[in-house]
């Protein structure tokens, strides 16, 4: 009686009849990166990748799969044939017969039926996996409803584009409401600061879709430059002032933003950023944003617990309309997951006004405008904060905000340049820019046929530093750049047409010449804005975090550098922040505005003052803290770049060879094919082992966007 034969190897030998090629071989990138077949869900999260081609991806918002749809299905032998017949895999496997040769058996009918119902081995991570450099990384064609170049009419465009704007609204409005009240600004100060950010947010946003990576992100006033801020309008030096305090630090916050804007503008344009590329790991862009995101804790609940009542409401709302009601769809959109913000803000605002009109917050014989310490009265004392914190005074903001207000360059007098503070908001420009390359990654993916060349970034940090300059020269008070709510907001509406976000920035620079709509959204009470900051700043540190899906989830070695980096992020700047402070000295700003005091009090004490102003200010910023110890750890640690997950770019040569991708990120207007531009660069040489030289490319090579490591582009007259 003879035994049955035994199942051949795993995977099996290619035949030698020549099998048909399949119509879309898998990419080299995508083995390594696990985006060729991953389906991602309106939330932005991206699951488990198949190794075998699948469906339209499953909405995972709209509840959980069938088991069945979890089975691994075995894979198709066509592919199986091609793939174990290429150049990409050094892996072989005998079946360990007695002549050590690999033979082909037949298993039987019983045999085949058990390896057809078990789940098959992954081969993924066993591959080793050789880099080609001319094939392009995909995006998944089933991500977005609307992708880049598409243009889905009058009437939706109108729809989408107010929807965009409007989910990521908070980001645009709160910014304003925290640095104008602490530099002195009056109620007047901070609704002209208010339409001012809303016109420049709409001309930063045309300007880099138009001439920057062309990537439907909207450009606003940025957290990254919120702590800077803060800590400079803390300076010693402006402690002392007692009239026209907002102008004057406003003037010195537009010199330092106009250099930083200048010197991101250099590393843009220069091609320094696209060397940086190399460097720069979703490992670094992850801790770094995180760090970002858990900084403003000792503001966020602080100013909450100033009127518990409405904080918490506003706080309770946002996370049950983004949380709890995400999969409940009304007119076919999933309205709450989409207006969570502008929602909770509106309903709590709404009984805020309510409230204070019936009388709830109106305290007889009390001035909220009188300081508590200058009150007499016991019972002032006891409810002035609450009259300041929970009144909603909407028909004060309407009744004296003007009609029409034309926000205008210098328009807080002549830029103050001071070297320290300069130097400062330089160095934070960088992380700037490592924000803003995470976004441009991730937004390709979903909206793109394919991610950015080096040379594209570049040109994208370049405009944003033009942008940032835009922002100091009308004096927003922070710099511009790319929105890191991008990515969720394109995630969750599925709407990356470009026309429609170009539409909504002409929208926005209408809008901010009615001054009434900045008095309105000026009214919103202080606590409001630290509600909706808690939950803007925790989603910040998840949008950070969920960088680190690009690489290798298991690793010991990611999660060490991450674990590291966000520790001491939050342990060194309080050691600077803590330190020579005395907890009994009577300090004359406010509790949660202590932690940005730290130039006068820091560890750093050299003779020269304004080395200690940089050292002590900017080793206090936790987002610094975590940018070095990210990026150095991650840069010197050894690992495979599978392993680190480093952000895979289009290659020049591949990009040109693939007409779509050409008209993704080509210029506008025939500037690409304009005779009269000039470019000389520094280039990456993908055909000379990366060896840089000086080439002279054509106009059209840069409107494209070559794989240009540095460069200065001007025009001929």
């Amino acid at each position: 009686m003879s035994r049955p034969a035994r199942p051949g190897p795993w995977p099996p030998a290619a035949s030698s009849q020549p099998q048909p090629q399949t119509q879309h071989q898998p990419l080299s990138w995508a083995k390594r990166t696990a985006f060729k077949n991953a389906p991602i869900s309106t939330s932005g999260q991206i699951s488990t990748p198949n190794t075998t081609p699948t469906p339209p991806p499953p909405d995972l918002e709209s509840g959980p799969t069938t088991n069945a749809a979890l089975a691994l299905p075995p894979p198709p032998t066509n592919a199986i044939a091609s793939a174990s017949g290429t150049q990409h895999t050094s892996v072989k496997r005998s079946n360990g017969g007695a002549n050590g040769a690999s033979k082909d058996r037949n298993p039987s009918a019983g045999q085949r039926q058990r390896d057809s119902s078990a789940p098959l081995p992954r081969l993924r991570d066993r591959e080793v996996v050789q880099e080609d450099h001319d094939e392009l990384p995909q995006r998944h064609p089933h991500v977005v409803t609307y992708s880049l170049r598409d243009s889905p009419g009058l009437v939706p465009i109108v729809y989408y584009g107010l929807q965009h704007y409007l989910s990521i609204l908070g980001s645009l409005i709160l910014i304003p409401l925290v640095i104008v009240p602490a530099m002195g600004g009056s109620y007047e100060d901070r609704a002209a600061v208010v339409s001012t950010v809303l016109l420049v947010s709409g001309v930063t946003t045309l300007l880099h879709t138009l001439l920057g990576t062309r990537l439907p992100l909207v450009q606003g006033p940025s957290f990254v430059y919120l702590a800077p801020a803060l800590a400079l309008i803390n300076s010693p030096e402006f402690q002392a002032l007692n009239q026209n305090n907002f102008k004057h630090i406003m003037k010195e916050l537009q010199g330092a933003l106009i250099i930083a804007a200048a010197f991101q503008a250099i590393i843009g344009y220069t091609g320094v950023m696209a060397l940086l590329l190399r460097l720069i790991s979703p490992i670094v862009v992850s801790s770094t944003i995180a760090a970002l995101g858990l900084s403003f804790f000792s503001y966020g609940f602080t100013q909450v617990g100033a009127c518990l009542e409405i904080g918490i409401l506003q706080i309770l709302l946002v996370f049950i309309f983004s949380l709890y009601l995400r999969k409940i769809k009304l007119f076919g959109y999933r309205v709450f997951l989409i207006y969570a913000v502008p929602l909770g803000l509106g309903i709590t605002w709404a009984i805020a006004f309510v409230l204070t009109e019936t009388g709830v917050y109106s305290y007889k014989g009390c001035d909220a405008n009188i300081p508590a310490s200058n009150n007499v009265s016991e019972y002032c004392r006891k409810h002035v904060t609450r009259m300041k914190h929970c009144r909603a005074n909407t028909s004060h903001a309407l009744r004296d905000a003007p009609w029409f207000r034309f926000p205008y360059p210098l328009q807080w007098g002549t830029p103050v340049f001071n070297w320290k503070m300069a130097l400062v908001m330089c160095l934070v420009s960088i992380i700037a820019s490592v924000d803003s390359v995470g976004c441009y990654h991730a937004s390709s993916l979903l909206v793109a046929e394919r991610p950015p060349t080096a040379g594209v970034v570049s040109r994208g940090i370049g405009m944003e530093g033009i942008t940032s300059l835009l922002a100091g020269l009308w004096g927003t008070g922070v710099g511009s750049s790319t929105l890191t709510e991008n990515v969720h907001t394109i995630a969750v509406t599925k709407m990356g047409s470009r026309r429609a976000v170009q539409f909504g920035a002409v929208l926005l620079i209408l809008i901010s010449l009615i001054g009434k709509v900045g008095g309105f959204i000026a009214s919103i009470p202080d606590v409001m804005v630290a509600a909706l900051l808690c939950f803007m700043w925790a989603m910040l540190a998840a949008l950070g975090l969920s960088n680190l899906r690009y690489s290798s989830n298991g690793s010991s070695r990611n999660s060490i550098v991450v674990g590291l980096a966000l520790f001491f992020s939050l342990s060194v700047p309080a050691y600077f922040q803590q330190y020579g402070l005395n907890p009994n000295s009577n300090v004359s700003v406010p509790s949660y505005f202590l932690p940005y005091v730290v130039a006068s009090h820091g560890p750093f004490h050299t003779p020269y003052a304004g080395v200690n102003y940089v050292l002590n200010t900017l080793l206090s910023f936790n987002m610094v803290i975590a940018f070095v110890i990210a990026f150095v750890l991650d840069n010197t640690v050894p690992g495979s770049r599978q392993e680190r997950g480093a952000y895979v770019w289009s290659k020049s040569e591949a990009a040109r060879r693939e007409p779509a991708v050409v008209k993704d990120y080509q210029l506008p207007f025939n500037i690409s094919s304009d005779k009269r531009l000039i470019a000389l660069v520094h280039c990456n040489d993908n055909n000379n082992n990366n060896n840089n030289y000086y080439e002279a490319f054509c106009s059209k090579q840069v409107g494209v966007g070559s794989d240009i490591s540095g460069g200065i582009i001007f025009f001929n007259s």
